[in-house]
């Protein structure tokens, strides 16, 4: 205990300093750090890295650019700046020159303070994103700094620090925020950044010193030193990642949990007398794994992961037939009203021959119903309840819930999900489903403490869906295809995006596309519906019952249909925009067909221009309906924390590390968490008081993890 008090007293208070109080920052700046970069102490400002380096070696000539190249470094004078457009449309553009050749560089925020700070025939470093117009190759929104010749003499490698327009108002621009970060480690001595990985690991991996790995990474003495600090400070992170999940994997393993000892009659006449069709392979395995899990007496925390159309809604079912054999309710809690009222139907209509009372509780559920069902929940007369973020409201109150279900377990808040393991004072089996399937290097992070299964397998009779890239000029042949598959008797979805940012302007485009389909699809002959997010709830789900009932021809819809909507008379989905989507979602979309006997299609409409991540998107999804090679290339290009909520729900707080790419060093620190916790599962080992201290501190830190369920 000596050595972690030793650890603690090494620790000065120095890196919880508020950044105001460094030279260079201040009261205003400090606030403006807070709110645009999460930056609050000296130690968040040394944990803000430096994204690139500018390096005088490494300039690229104009002359020598040419198309596919992607970030460039080039250097020259800044000629031809000029405003043009007007109010909320206009764009700043000039013309950088250098002896070999000219490009054009263009603003289209902060046009105002970039004018003031830009000083005409002037030279310039500049880095971006090298994009191709009209044959010229152009930068937007570039990283520019004035070329100081003896800057670069002292010091080859220059950091270049993440920034936002209003920090570059007040000064805090790139050359700045070198200098704040030099008055930092000024300030700072071994004692303050003491090191927190045992000797014995660091011999092991070579891994360079902690303190030192801090200073070459925002001061490098040369590129070697730099890929070093880099490597060591990945490593730290992705360890510390490790220990935390491997930890909670076994306190889950120690968490006593009902058990299920019986398989019954419910479950057995089910699966004997009234299965829709005979199981797949990987259903049957997967029920297994559930079986053995909720017989074990250890608390279940299992995530199921399966494609569109995969069949994870009749495996939990049949966990919890299993649950109620053994005397105890079950619940199902899905992300929005329409996919658990579609959850009830379905739940409801596959049990109707056990005779099993099946409830749904949502927002919408008032008054004498409501009280109703509480009642039946609170007595037990209920074994069954289907509902959304409702269930975890403190009114509700189980018998004896021994089975919770999560559908789509990453739209839910934490909180709303913590909620439902207080049910009951020992938390009940959980299990988890989602038809996004995840990565494995993301499955290594993310849900590192949940077992997996994957249902790997289609039912039998599921026919692949023929997908289809077509830009504006296509549109009318696509409408005549819309009718002829009409004619045989088929329904069409048509879904516009609706990005948050621009509501407004997306709610304005909708309502004209929903125009558009009506002026190609004319009354009486056609009939369409229209379905999004800001329809009450009884209109949207009076139109979605339409769709559903095949009243309507067209559902005309923003991604409020994403998930879980199932009409197998469907044999057309046209993704509008298809480019402002990610790969994920056309695919989530697309799982809206090819649900019944018949082909089916998916048409991504695009306008003419695209980038070449759009274009690259669209070839993916033309070529594989696997949605695990899918989600590995959404991965690629867009990156953990765009994808699958984790940045919003601080899943993935990764300051330096980054999952796609440094898989080696997480195999390396997966191995090595655990070799540390077979050794020392509390850590409490005198060698190992840094990193418990690392722990501690990054848990008093982070937001509640959204896969941490128990």
């Amino acid at each position: 205990m000596q050595e972690y008090n030793l650890f603690q007293a090494l620790q000065t208070d120095i890196l919880d300093t508020p950044v105001e109080f460094l030279k260079g920052v201040g009261p205003l700046r400090g606030e403006l750090l807070r709110k645009e970069l999460d930056i609050f102490s000296f130690g968040d400002l040394l944990q803000h890295f430096p994204l690139r380096y500018l390096d005088s070696a490494h300039v690229q000539h104009i002359g020598d650019l040419a198309p596919g190249q992607d970030y460039v470094q080039l250097q020259g004078t800044i000629v031809n700046l000029s405003e043009e457009g007007q109010s909320f449309k206009k764009r700043l553009t000039a013309t950088l020159y250098d002896k070999t050749g000219r490009v054009e560089l263009i603003w289209f925020q902060g046009t105002g303070y970039i004018k003031k700070s830009i000083q005409p025939n002037t030279t310039y470093s500049v880095f971006g994103r090298l994009t191709y117009f009209n044959g010229l190759p152009t930068i937007s929104h570039p990283e520019i700094e004035q070329y100081n010749p003896a800057q670069v003499q002292a010091k080859g490698m220059q950091p270049v620090y993440s920034t936002t327009e209003k920090l570059k108002a007040k000064g805090l621009n790139n050359r700045t925020f070198a200098k704040v970060l030099q008055a930092l480690w000024e300030r700072l001595t071994p004692h303050a950044i003491p090191e927190n990985l045992p000797e014995g690991l660091r011999r092991q991996y070579r891994l360079m010193d902690r303190f030192e790995a801090y200073r070459q990474i925002h001061f490098p003495d040369s590129e070697a030193h730099r890929r070093h600090a880099e490597r060591r400070l990945k490593w730290e992170e992705l360890l510390l990642t490790q220990l935390r999940i491997l930890r909670l994997k076994l306190s889950h393993h120690q968490q006593q949990g009902f058990v299920f000892p019986a398989v019954g009659a419910y479950f057995n006449t089910f699966f004997g007398q009234h299965l829709p069709f005979a199981l797949t392979n990987a259903q049957k395995r997967v029920l297994r794994e559930i079986r053995q899990d909720t017989y074990s007496g250890k608390q279940m925390n299992r995530l199921v992961q399966g494609d569109v159309g995969s069949g994870k809604t009749i495996v939990a079912l049949m966990a919890m037939l299993l649950a109620i054999d053994n005397g105890f309710q079950a619940s199902l809690m899905a992300p929005t009203e329409i996919l658990a009222q579609q959850h009830y139907q379905g739940i409801r209509d596959l049990v109707a021959p056990l005779h099993i009372p099946v409830t749904l509780l949502t927002g919408s559920v008032k008054g004498k119903e409501r009280k109703q069902i509480l009642g039946g929940l609170a007595n037990g007369a209920i074994p069954i309840v289907i509902g959304t973020h409702a269930l975890v409201e403190d009114t509700v109150k189980f018998r004896n819930l021994g089975l919770a279900v999560i559908d789509e377990q990453h739209r839910f808040g934490v909180t709303q999900r913590a909620k439902l393991w207080t049910k009951n004072e020992r938390p009940p089996h959980v299990l988890v489903m989602t038809a996004t399937p995840i990565p494995r290097t993301l499955a290594m992070t993310i849900y590192g403490d949940l077992d997996v299964s994957v249902i790997d397998e289609l039912p039998p009779g599921r026919k692949p869906i023929e997908t289809i890239h077509r830009s504006e000029g296509f549109r009318p042949r696509v409408m005549q295809f819309l009718k002829a598959e009409i004619e045989k008797g088929r329904q069409v979805y048509i879904v516009y995006p609706l990005i948050e940012e621009s509501e407004k302007l997306d709610y304005e485009s909708l309502k004209a596309g929903y125009e558009q389909v009506k002026a190609w699809f004319p009354d009486p002959k056609y009939r369409v519906a229209m379905v999004h997010g800001r329809q009450p709830m009884d209109e949207r789900e009076r139109n979605m019952e339409r769709f559903v009932s095949g009243d309507a021809h067209i559902l005309v819809a923003t991604t409020v249909i994403e998930v879980g909507v199932n009409v197998p008379n469907a044999s057309v989905m046209v993704i509008e925009s298809a480019e402002r989507f990610g790969l994920s979602q056309l695919h989530q979309l697309r799982g809206r067909v090819g649900r019944g006997s018949e082909k089916s299609y998916c048409i991504l409409l695009t306008g003419h221009e695209l980038s070449k991540e759009s274009r690259q998107r669209m070839h993916i999804m033309t070529q594989t309906g696997d949605g695990f090679v899918i989600a590995e290339e959404d991965l690629k290009m867009r990156g953990p924390g765009d994808i699958y909520g984790t940045r919003q729900s601080g899943a993935l707080d990764l300051k330096i590390a980054d999952i796609v790419h440094d898989i080696d060093i997480m195999e390396e620190t997966k191995a090595a968490a655990q070799q540390l916790l077979t050794a020392d599962p509390m850590l409490q080992l005198p060698e190992h008081a840094g990193l418990r201290h690392s722990l501690h501190q990054s848990r008093n830190k982070q937001a509640p993890q959204w896969n941490k369920i128990s």
